[in-house]
């Protein structure tokens, strides 16, 4: 039965809805919408001009409407009189295909169809940063290895205990928070849960922390690579596949190496079959890849991967199996679309099963050390336009999130990353001035 919100609202006291979508490049839209009208948003929808926002459209184009999902409505933690609800796009009485909710939706349906429910956790990372932006918020945040710093975790208690809690009141059952291994950087984790509402969840907590951060003056950041010589923003995915009823574990034989079964297996190979193309939408911004091609930062390591490799319990690897039942895709960074990064992964991961991909050799080796030493395993893309380039030639992932979704997809990231060229930098100047 679909919650009523104008019932929801009389109940909790809220004044007004934020009617939010995400569009093509993560970017969240919203309307404010007064309760006394919530009944009329709940049935047709809030209107957007579509080409305002990143989706391929034009003005000529008819309103899209935003039909909030009752399901994930949010009351604001930190402002009782309104509540936040993701939407599904709507025009002309018809889902926008290329809208990265409904892609997801669609993917969620396909796996259920084959008797598959995946659930997934993620691990955001961000950075408590001035608010112009240029320099992280503590000034005596500067260890050479920061990671799980005790004293600058408690100076930034009041900001990130405020977060937790707001998880706790919500019932995400959030379980730890931590400093993390560049200064100023921060991840907190909750529980995993069904692939839809992990990424409604991912997509709020977004919303949530960039809030919380500017009521204490400061500004939160998800940009993959903000400073230079830092570890970067990673958003880790943990992934398992159970049955419908979410009972049993589609993932876990203790009798197989890892933990995994061979369902798992294929999953997994799917995985590592598409990871160039897979790029294109995990890492999704020219500045992307100044985090997974990284030199060594000031700690000793980019806690990020280079290579299409996958092994046990091993955080150099794209891929980790750390227990039993699930594994860890570490490529995804902080500028991931949250619907988008849980729609490729289905994508794959059935185009996994479909086929029976074998994942390859494990490697057990250190490949920040080592790596070099592995030949035979593909590189990840160098940049955004190769990423873009794999993401082209790779027909079975295009088809999988679907052709129109692909097409507006690619439009608009080549166009974004024409506009990178265009751009005259210092370092041009520094390096051809003089020639």
């Amino acid at each position: 039965m679909t919650l009523d919100l104008s019932a929801f609202a009389a109940e909790r006291g809220i004044k007004y809805f934020m009617i939010s979508y995400t569009d093509l490049f993560g970017g969240q839209r919203a309307k404010l919408v007064p309760t006394q009208a919530i009944a009329d948003m709940q049935a047709d929808g809030a209107g957007f001009a579509g080409f305002a926002t990143w989706l391929d459209l034009t003005p000529a184009h008819p309103d899209l409407f935003a039909v909030p999902d009752a399901a994930s409505v949010i009351q604001l933690p930190w402002k009782k009189e309104v509540a936040w609800v993701a939407a599904d796009c709507v025009m002309e009485d018809k889902p926008v295909a290329q809208a990265p909710r409904t892609v997801l939706k669609r993917l969620v349906d396909e796996a259920a169809a084959e008797g598959l429910r995946v659930k997934t956790g993620v691990e955001p990372e961000f950075f408590l940063i001035s608010p112009d932006g240029t320099q992280i918020s503590d000034p005596y945040d500067t260890a050479e290895k920061p990671c799980y710093d005790q004293q600058a975790l408690l100076r930034r208690y009041d900001v990130i205990a405020e977060i937790c809690d707001h998880m706790l009141e919500l019932g995400w059952k959030p379980y730890q928070n931590d400093h993390e291994d560049a200064n100023g950087q921060f991840e907190m984790n909750w529980e995993y849960d069904d692939a839809l509402k992990t990424a409604d969840k991912h997509s709020f907590f977004k919303f949530m922390v960039k809030s919380v951060a500017e009521k204490h003056g400061l500004r939160a950041t998800f940009m993959p690579k903000p400073f230079k010589g830092l570890t970067g923003n990673g958003c880790h995915a943990h992934i398992s596949v159970w049955d419908l009823d979410g009972k049993v574990n589609a993932f876990a034989d203790k009798s197989m190496p890892f933990g995994l079964s061979a369902k798992g297996r294929t999953f997994l190979g799917g995985i590592m079959k598409h990871a160039s193309a897979l790029a294109a939408v995990t890492n999704p911004t020219v500045n992307s890849y100044k985090r997974i091609n990284a030199p060594r930062t000031i700690s000793g390591a980019t806690w990020a991967p280079n290579t299409v490799t996958w092994t046990g319990n091993n955080r150099t690897h794209m891929v980790r199996v750390p227990g039993p039942g699930r594994f860890e895709l570490r490529l995804p960074d902080g500028a991931v679309n949250p619907y988008l990064l849980q729609a490729i992964i289905i994508a794959a991961g059935l185009s996994g099963l479909r086929t029976n991909a074998d994942p390859g050799r494990h490697y057990d080796i250190d490949m920040y050390r080592e790596g070099h030493t592995v030949t035979d395993a593909p590189r990840l893309p160098l940049n955004l336009l190769d990423a873009l380039r794999d993401y082209e030639r790779d027909t079975v992932l295009q088809e999988a999130l679907g052709t129109e979704f692909s097409a507006a997809y690619l439009k608009l990231k080549h166009d974004e990353w024409n506009a990178h060229c265009a751009q005259f930098t210092e370092w041009e100047r520094q390096t051809t001035l003089d020639i």
